[in-house]
């Protein structure tokens, strides 16, 4: 059954490529996404060992924006985190960027992307090294790239899940004091090291001014943001980490829209359902917007992400290098290694949405089905497109 995303995308992606200059990774994600789950990408035949039924699987596109065939790797990487969280409490502080950097991060995603990363990183360990706070204990975390607003705005930001407190080799060291970190001090060293960052990048010719901005207004802009205030939202203390790690796994593969989120009303404009950001609370109302299907494609393609950039990193006792450091945290609370977890096969994932499935049994002898041939994907000519490849992507 296609998808009405799908549908968007075969409606009008080839014209949309033709007649745009398209980065490469844009390029990409519009072809695979067409043609998930289609004769395209060819599959297999499933039959009856006494020959009564046949069924025919199409392949999946696997692509980290399709959110038709990725709910399988959602749920494995959501079983493998919930398997190495620490049994205890953590914290959720979201880092923002100001939209002025909007322009930057167009032309200069990758960069932009590490910068982001580095600075909140960097920041949450200086800051936690302090005597005052978790000295040398070590602090597991996570942080997770989210790049749209509800309206699917550019709105770079990182969630971050940490835990509240850190080991040290010998003791479980908790946090000094009722704050765990200073709001204000968290911002100002954020703020501090994201621009000085972006500095040196634009000195060592790392990132690309837009057209419409020159390096003197540039300088301007980082002075100026040098004095705002930034949005670095510390939210409160969990309990434990499953709820906001489940809140995390929306972003890894899938994309910023559902099918329940989407209509095409006619032929050349999309609709979207979104809740505004100005409502909150028991409050909250849904709104639609509607555009031309060229500029849908735009604002939807500029959050797939770039390709071998991963958009949740692991950093302390979460790293990966970090397995047997943080088994010597987890015992401290009697928890197993947490290599001890099978992986989930998608066997099970299936089973447990659909305990009833006989789809892969005979509904008339009730035999096991099995597969009984290969389709080959189609190879059809190339889409005429023009591609652009990002230097600095």
């Amino acid at each position: 059954m296609t998808s009405i995303l799908q549908r968007i995308f075969r409606l009008h992606g080839a014209s949309f490529m033709t007649e745009n200059r398209v980065p490469a990774h844009w390029s990409r994600a519009v072809g695979k996404l067409s043609r998930c789950r289609t004769a395209a990408l060819g599959g297999h035949v499933q039959g009856c060992p006494a020959g009564h039924i046949e069924r025919i699987w199409y392949n999946s596109c696997r692509h980290r924006s399709c959110p038709q065939c990725n709910q399988l790797q959602i749920a494995q990487w959501l079983q493998k985190q919930r398997a190495r969280l620490l049994d205890c409490a953590h914290h959720h502080i979201i880092f923002t960027i100001p939209h002025d950097f909007n322009c930057l991060w167009i032309q200069n995603a990758g960069t932009m992307m590490e910068i982001l990363f580095q600075c909140a990183r960097e920041t949450l360990q200086q800051l936690l090294r302090d005597e005052r706070r978790l000295g040398d204990g070590e602090p597991g975390f996570m942080l997770a790239l989210h790049t749209w607003g509800r309206s699917l705005s550019l709105h770079p930001h990182l969630h971050c899940l940490i835990t509240d407190g850190g080991w040290n080799g010998v003791k479980w060291q908790t946090p000094k004091g009722s704050c765990f970190l200073p709001a204000r001090v968290l911002m100002a060293k954020f703020r501090g090291k994201f621009l000085a960052l972006v500095r040196t990048a634009l000195q060592e010719g790392k990132l690309r001014l837009p057209a419409q901005l020159c390096d003197r207004q540039m300088q301007y802009n980082l002075n100026r943001l040098g004095r705002s205030k930034w949005n670095v939202h510390l939210r409160e203390r969990y309990g434990h980490g499953n709820g906001v790690v489940q809140y995390l796994a929306r972003y890894v593969r899938g994309g910023p829209l559902h099918d329940g989120q989407l209509a095409i009303p006619d032929g050349n404009n999309v609709a979207f359902r979104y809740t505004p950001h100005t409502d909150s609370g028991a409050a909250r109302h849904s709104s639609v917007m509607t555009l031309a299907a060229p500029a849908f494609l735009r604002r939807y393609l500029q959050h797939v992400p770039l390709s071998g950039k991963h958009t949740v990193r692991s950093y302390g006792l979460y790293a990966p290098r970090k397995v047997a450091y943080l088994d010597q945290a987890r015992a401290v609370f009697r928890q197993p290694p947490a290599a001890a977890t099978p992986a989930l096969t998608w066997q099970a994932y299936y089973a447990a949405r659909q305990p009833q499935a006989a789809i892969h049994v005979c509904a008339v002898c009730g035999a096991p089905m099995s597969n009984v041939r290969r389709i080959a994907p189609q190879r059809g000519p190339p889409v005429p497109r023009t591609v652009w490849e990002c230097p600095h992507a």
